[in-house]
């Protein structure tokens, strides 16, 4: 025996994406003060300066790479406005320590000819992250050696790098927010 549907007749012939759309609009109608405004950074906070990252890798596009990722997390993640390093309130700052992009993690074989193919690879990115309230010139947050890996299919090495390039934003914006 079936239970009867409990919703409304509307909310039956709408899809979950629909739903969640309606619900979202409801809550901007009823006037919700929700917000995402400053972050995981004390209310003095709203104002960043990400500096290049010093790169001792020999890869010299990584530094560009992770400075834009970094800067495109402060302000859509974490709320921040970009200004320079004069006027800004928390200044970024870190290095690439290592950078390896091609570790083979996945293997097959052919016993009768004793070849052996890597079919998956993985790329590891090392980078010590220093968050510092300018003013006060005292530490926010800071990570060493923070590891992240981006594993991808052979020939695809572009992939593994951006799998990587977004666990060390999460990692980045989720230890800034676990400080308040």
């Amino acid at each position: 025996m079936s239970r009867p549907e409990r919703r409304p007749a509307l909310l039956r012939r709408l899809g979950f994406g629909r739903r969640r759309s309606l619900v979202a609009a409801l809550l901007v109608l009823a006037g919700c003060s929700y917000g995402f405004s400053g972050g995981g950074f004390p209310p003095e906070i709203r104002t960043v300066a990400v500096l290049p990252f010093e790169n001792l890798t020999p890869d010299p596009t990584l530094t560009s790479e992770i400075n834009d990722a970094v800067r495109e997390a402060v302000e859509g993640r974490l709320g921040l406005r970009q200004v320079g390093e004069n006027n800004a309130d928390a200044i970024v700052t870190g290095t690439v320590r290592r950078y390896d992009p091609d570790l083979p993690v996945a293997f097959t074989g052919d016993p009768n000819s004793n070849q052996v193919s890597v079919t998956r690879r993985l790329v590891q990115i090392s980078v010590d992250v220093e968050v510092r309230e300018r003013v006060a010139d005292k530490v926010v947050w800071t990570r060493q050696g923070m590891m992240v890996e981006g594993e991808y299919e052979t020939g695809r090495e572009r992939e593994g790098r951006q799998k990587a390039l977004e666990k060390l934003i999460i990692n980045i914006v989720d230890g800034v927010q676990s400080q308040w």
